[in-house]
């Protein structure tokens, strides 16, 4: 066996994994991370970032920023969790995953500090991606929170602006049991004097937002109020999305005219939202001096998925019949999926599915569609609800459908059971669409 592949047998063995077990492997403080920082030399401090948070959208509002500054030639760090194929998805720089040499050499380095103060996966994971940026001598890095913000492992950055893209329920048992409560964690990525642009907002999460911007005396924008979806036209592939934009009061000179559109490889409906919160960050990015123009914006927004190497949200990987990968798996989620499933031309909709045990199970399952066909899985890990309990709970609720083994059995299932204009939807937890081979279902 070779050392990269005993460096991650190590790390997935010896520190907890909450993808694995759950919330057993959250630290609740950010001791570990402060201390994995200062063995490193406090990489954290050496590169400027963006630090990204919320309950959805954190991913592809990550992803397109990314993009974006690739695109403008910046050398753009990328920290994303969890991955789907390989560890080093996490860690990117311009796309391009870190090399299997430096997360082998890294993990040595760090072995003795690992085993004085037992740090999380995600602990580790965070200092490596810090250390590699500031060696690689990064001009940005785009910083995405595991979960919550305000004890993420994460928060101890100072970026130069922040993004929190939604509230909606998840993790409750870890962020609280109202949205204002979870707000309250999400808020705690917040900073003394740096700009924070709320992508979406709702009245009970809002003013929790202007509470804690005002005490950190932190800028605050909501998009809502600087920009508005006309119209939005869904071709598989891409999608264009039209707004209007009145941002020239955001700032001095504003990078687009009102009334433009904007075409994404990231086709989903519910990307408008977070379209939106990236757009506000790139005008306030553009005024603080980055070289940020409408040609670029333009450019990284269509090709998302080829500069950053971004999966599963809205992917469809085959065309007939037509199979659409989302990792949409809590309730904010599947209602936004839902919407996106109504603006799309199908004959019979088949949904694969299945969920982790410390999910809404029954929250998600109650909003699904009863004239689809279901195909009952689970993913391999003990995290993972059982496919028989998931089809109990689903069939009793009139979402009739079969168990399989695993998710490529399932999907087959459907490809079987399915005419060529037929829709195949693969949701429901991002461990489930990572153990997807689409090497399986290409035409």
């Amino acid at each position: 066996m070779n050392a990269y592949q005993n460096t991650i047998d190590y790390l997935y063995s010896r520190l907890p994994m909450f993808s694995r077990i759950g919330a057993a492997a959250i630290k609740n403080d950010l001791h570990n991370t402060q201390l994995i920082c200062e063995f490193l030399g406090n990489p954290e401090k050496k590169i400027k970032t963006i630090h990204v948070a919320g309950t959805n959208g954190k991913g592809s509002t990550s992803h397109m920023l990314a993009a974006i500054f690739q695109k403008a030639g910046y050398k753009t760090g990328l920290y994303t969790s969890p991955h789907l194929y390989d560890f080093r998805e996490r860690i990117k720089i311009n796309g391009e995953m870190c090399t299997k040499d430096f997360v082998t050499s890294f993990t040595d380095k760090v072995k003795p500090l690992i085993e004085k103060i037992e740090p999380s996966f995600f602990e580790i994971t965070v200092g490596m991606a810090f250390d590699y940026f500031a060696s690689e001598n990064c001009d940005i890095a785009i910083i995405e929170t595991g979960l919550g913000g305000r004890l993420d492992s994460t928060n101890v950055i100072h970026p130069i602006l922040s993004i929190i893209t939604n509230i909606g329920w998840d993790h409750m048992a870890l962020l609280g049991n109202t949205l204002e409560e979870i707000a309250t964690e999400k808020a705690g990525i917040i900073k003394k004097d740096t700009p924070i642009v709320i992508s979406e907002s709702i009245p009970a999460t809002k003013q929790v937002f202007l509470n804690k911007s005002a005490l950190e005396n932190a800028p605050i924008y909501f998009s809502e109020d600087f920009i508005t979806l006309t119209a939005f036209d869904n071709n598989w592939d891409t999608a264009s999305f039209a707004f209007n934009q009145p941002l020239v009061h955001l700032v001095n000179a504003p990078l687009f005219n009102p009334n433009f559109s904007i075409t994404c490889d990231l086709p989903g409906k519910y990307q408008a939202k977070n379209l939106k919160g990236v757009l506000v960050a790139a005008q306030l990015l553009a005024n603080m001096g980055w070289k940020l123009t409408d040609k670029n914006i333009q450019e990284a927004l269509l090709s998302i998925k080829a500069s950053t190497g971004f999966m599963g949200r809205w992917e469809c990987i085959q065309t007939a019949p037509r199979i659409v990968l989302d990792v949409a798996h809590n309730e904010h989620g599947i209602k936004a999926l839902l919407d996106q499933i109504a603006t799309t031309k199908y004959n019979q909709l088949h949904i694969v599915t299945g969920m982790v045990k410390d999910k809404d199970v029954d929250a998600v399952l109650v909003l699904l569609p009863k004239k689809a066909i279901y195909y009952y899985t689970q993913s391999h890990l003990p995290r993972a609800l059982s496919a028989t309990t998931l089809a109990e709970k689903g069939n009793a609720l009139g979402l009739k459908g079969e168990i399989y083994a695993d998710v490529n059995q399932a999907i087959q299932a459907a490809c079987d059971a399915s005419a060529k204009n037929d829709l195949i939807l693969v949701i429901g937890s991002v461990y489930l669409v990572a153990e997807v081979d689409r090497s399986l279902f290409k035409n």
